[in-house]
């Protein structure tokens, strides 16, 4: 795996960045923004994802980056969840839906595959030393 000097470079985090704007963009109009709940959850899911990956990252040890990604993974289904309950809503289309889903499933993917890299790390991190 290439050397990353920073979160922004690692491509999840840019496709989950990718996938926060348009979840934004879709749920700031109609039906879907006056369904507060909803609305912040799927916000706040896809935010996480982006904002665990960097957390993980800036924490310097591929050990706590590992739980922090496993958290991203976690946030990146309950997109995939939240966004049926749009659809079934009425909130999105079936277009709109199947391009997110797509989309955090590739970050799931992603995801899964640093997570095997970082088991494998001798990097542990000062809290684990």
């Amino acid at each position: 795996m290439a050397t990353i000097s920073k979160f922004e470079d690692i491509e999840a985090w840019q496709l989950a960045r990718e996938m926060t704007k348009m979840i934004y963009a879709i749920s700031n109009d109609g039906a879907f923004a006056r369904d507060f709940g909803l609305r912040d959850q799927i916000r706040r899911a896809s935010v996480s994802i982006m904002s665990n990956i960097a957390e993980g990252f800036e924490r310097g040890g591929d050990k706590e980056f590992f739980q922090f990604v496993s958290l991203a993974k976690g946030s990146s289904g309950e997109v995939r969840a939240q966004l049926y309950v749009a659809l079934d809503a009425g909130y999105i289309d079936q277009q709109t839906f199947s391009r997110l889903s797509d989309m955090a499933t590739q970050i799931n993917r992603m995801l899964a595959g640093l997570m095997k890299y970082l088991r494998s790390s001798e990097l542990k991190g000062s809290k684990y030393k």
